[in-house]
């Protein structure tokens, strides 16, 4: 299939990269229609939102590759996709657009301030999504944008004051003050780089990253590098655990210490009601739930200890997110 101007057309993908189906994206509720992006280093996730605040045109498709400042080609691939789904949707008229993404993120300012992945710099991403799209845009960083989602529809609507945990590859969180999102502009909420120990050196280059310790991707691969054998993701190192594994019950005993210190790092400076953890870490269920609650409390005294709350949203918060602040322009 190839569009008009010749290229090839980017087919939808109705599986993510781990073979699930892309979760149903909940409804925003009634509002102006606008067109939402949820940009990854791997795959763009894209909506048409309508009036009822329906998600129509859902797709996963491949971010675009480039050397160095992926800026340009991501713009490209935003404006064929926008088209795509205006064309598919004639009647859905969008009033603004949602972009979201990783990285260091300056909202304020409109700046993709940094993002190893994809090559910025200070890149002026919403001025120049705004003038490519033809509409006015709401920037944000992805796992903030989630975190609003989760705060508006999903696990943190109760909390007022909470943090947005998502453990997956790495680690990403975000902090809610107040009911609103505290940025300090775009530094704000790198848990995952927070310090809990004097090693490993993370991929950030920092040592000790929680991320380098606890994230389902180092639990894997610190289990692979101690046996020589490649597990079936962090799932396995766990279920490897609560078999008798010696090597796994180590290896997610010292990754729930470290969540722990972090989230006790959490508590005593921040104060949250609630965690909110999502990500793929959070399937685990009791595993994960359970033991962080037993641990946090066994560590703290006086400190008002958070509720721990999965995540509702899936891997849709970002994208939902990105709706819902550019329905705030609206």
């Amino acid at each position: 299939m190839t569009r008009a101007d010749g290229t090839a057309a980017v087919p939808d993908v109705e599986r993510d990269a781990t073979g699930e189906k892309l979760a149903a994206v909940r409804t925003l509720g009634v509002g102006a229609p606008v067109l939402a992006f949820d940009v990854g280093g791997t795959d763009i996730k894209s909506a048409l939102f309508d009036a009822d605040g329906t998600a129509l045109g859902l797709r996963r498709t491949p971010t675009p590759i480039a050397d160095g400042d992926r800026t340009q080609v991501l713009l490209d691939r935003l404006e064929v996709l926008a088209a795509e789904l205006r064309a598919a949707h004639p009647e859905v008229v969008p009033q603004a657009v949602g972009l979201v993404v990783p990285g260091i993120v300056d909202a304020d300012a409109g700046l993709g301030v940094f993002a190893s992945n994809l090559g910025w710099h200070d890149s002026p991403l919403r001025d120049l999504a705004s003038a490519r799209l033809g509409l006015p845009v709401a920037f944000d960083h992805d796992v903030r944008a989630a975190s609003w989602a989760e705060r508006r529809l999903g696990g943190a609507r109760d909390y007022a004051d909470s943090v947005v945990l998502v453990i997956g590859t790495g680690i990403a969180g975000a902090l809610l003050v107040g009911g609103v999102p505290y940025t300090a502009g775009g530094y704000a909420g790198e848990i995952g780089h927070s310090p809990i120990a004097d090693g490993p050196i993370c991929a950030c280059g920092a040592r000790g990253c929680l991320e380098a310790v606890a994230s389902a991707g180092a639990i894997a691969r610190r289990y692979r590098e101690a046996t020589g054998i490649a597990p079936d993701g962090a799932k396995d190192v766990i279920a490897r655990a609560a078999a008798g594994d010696e090597v796994a019950a180590e290896i997610w005993n010292s990754a729930l210490d470290a969540l722990t210190m972090s989230l006790a790092q959490l508590t005593a400076v921040v104060a949250p009601e609630a965690v909110v953890i999502g990500g793929g870490l959070s399937r685990a269920g009791g595993a994960l739930f359970d033991e962080l609650r037993t641990r946090l409390a066994a560590r703290l005294s006086f400190h008002r200890i958070p509720a721990l709350v999965p995540a509702e949203l899936s891997g849709n918060a970002g994208l939902l997110g990105a709706a819902l602040r550019a329905r705030e322009l609206t």
